[in-house]
């Protein structure tokens, strides 16, 4: 797609030279599966590195409790309701703007390499589409969420090719990024490398589950589980390590801003098989994927940029996975175009400590697959509506479980709370009910 871009202005703009861009987004990686958010009982080395060398998030969260919805809103700063995501199936309407489409007008080139999430073919279309028709110049991985619950793939795709191959999937997306940066010219470049760990299928490889078996408590001994939940996260944690390696051998560290986000909380549905649960992965949180509870939508995040982003610094500052496309653009110089409505704020000023983030109400809305909850957060105050029932407020700050409706103590936070949501909610895109 055709796309315009204006040029950045004030001290939130990126350098002359315009940074690389690493985006990594694990999948159902819950708050309490990495180190640098507490996790004592196994080690990730890699991420708590970049974490002292830059920023961690303590109140980022996905915009949807969802994979599909939560990266199309990545992708295009934008609510569910807004881009016309709202369910698992849908693909993203082709006039969205995409990171990489913005990008390639400041001379990007993009790779995708992992998860893209395509749903089924919009009115018009004979074929969902394809990353290569949303921006990205190079494509490794699957299309297709169903596929890739599959961890040890034999096929895969190269751009619009299936190819053949033999592993892991998340070592064969690291294999692939690095090649990009071996065969990459003078130019910046994105990369949007979306792993498949910790999602779905409970499997990783046995040099990674022997450095857990018998270090976490297990229902069967005969069969593993949680020490191969643990593996995932940690051979996640190695292929990052691999990245980061490659960049600084080639040089290009001091000038690549990383991001590390997951697409929601930590899933503890069937598909898990009890893993997530025994290892409370979403700790201290109440909730999980699929919710609009702490535990569905507040995710690990971690964004480090050498030179620019103080080293081993915490945010408390509330960030929304909207936020990161006019952020990235920012961070190049450039700044998303007014004709696509984008819902996301730059919070570059944040993390580069000159500024905050501007206050403002955030929205979410999760009313598919039986279930119907919505919610709206400003500041510290999060109200939350399910089935339509009682509106319940929290303080998240003081009370990170949900536990205390503090409703009766501030009336009017919630009564504007639900104003607000009930307003947005009537913003809602006809395309989402394609």
């Amino acid at each position: 797609m055709a796309c315009a871009f204006a040029a950045g202005t004030g001290s939130s703009r990126g350098a002359d030279a315009p940074p690389n861009i690493v985006l990594i987004v694990a999948d159902d990686l819950g708050w309490a599966d990495v180190g640098f958010n507490g996790r004592a009982e196994w080690a990730t080395p890699s991420l708590d590195r970049l974490a002292s060398r830059g920023m961690v998030l303590k109140r980022c969260y996905a915009s949807a409790p969802v994979c599909g919805p939560s990266r199309a809103c990545l992708l295009t700063g934008k609510y569910s309701i807004h881009n016309g995501v709202i369910r698992n199936d849908q693909d993203l309407p082709g006039q969205e703007v995409t990171i990489a489409e913005a990008l390639k007008h400041r001379g990007y080139r993009s790779l995708l390499a992992g998860k893209w999430q395509q749903g089924r073919a919009r009115p018009g279309r004979e074929e969902p589409l394809h990353p290569l028709d949303q921006g990205f110049d190079e494509f490794f991985g699957y299309t297709n969420s169903y596929e890739a619950m599959e961890k040890f793939p034999t096929k895969l795709w190269e751009g619009r090719e299936r190819v053949e191959v033999s592993g892991y999937v998340d070592d064969l997306i690291t294999d692939r990024v690095i090649r990009f940066l071996d065969q990459s010219g003078p130019g910046p470049f994105f990369l949007d490398v979306s792993y498949l760990a910790p999602h779905f299928t409970v499997a990783a490889p046995e040099d990674e589950v022997a450095r857990h078996v018998g270090k976490l408590p297990e229902t069967d001994r005969a069969h593993p589980l949680n020490a191969t939940y643990a593996a995932m996260v940690t051979r996640l944690d190695r292929n990052v390590g691999r990245l980061l390696d490659a960049l600084e051998r080639r040089g290009l560290a001091s000038n690549t801003l990383v991001v590390v986000v997951s697409d929601n909380g930590a899933t503890f549905e069937f598909a898990a098989q009890g893993t997530s649960v025994a290892l409370d992965s979403n700790r201290p949180f109440r909730g999980q994927k699929r919710t609009l509870w702490e535990g569905g939508i507040r995710i690990p995040a971690v964004v480090s940029w050498p030179g620019r982003i103080a080293e081993g610094k915490q945010s408390d500052e509330v960030v929304n996975l909207i936020d990161l496309m006019p952020t990235l653009l920012a961070a190049a110089g450039v700044s998303a175009d007014p004709s696509w409505h984008v819902d996301g704020v730059n919070v570059l000023p944040s993390w580069l400590g000159i500024g905050h983030v501007p206050a403002r109400t955030l929205f979410w809305e999760w009313r598919q697959e039986n279930a119907d909850q919505v919610a709206a957060m400003r500041g510290d105050f999060k109200l939350l509506i399910q089935r339509g029932g009682k509106p319940e407020l929290y303080n998240v700050a003081a009370d990170p479980a949900e536990r205390q409706d503090v409703a009766a103590i501030h009336p009017q936070v919630a009564k504007d709370l639900r104003r607000d949501l009930e307003r947005w909610l009537a913003s809602e895109d006809a395309r989402g009910k394609e």
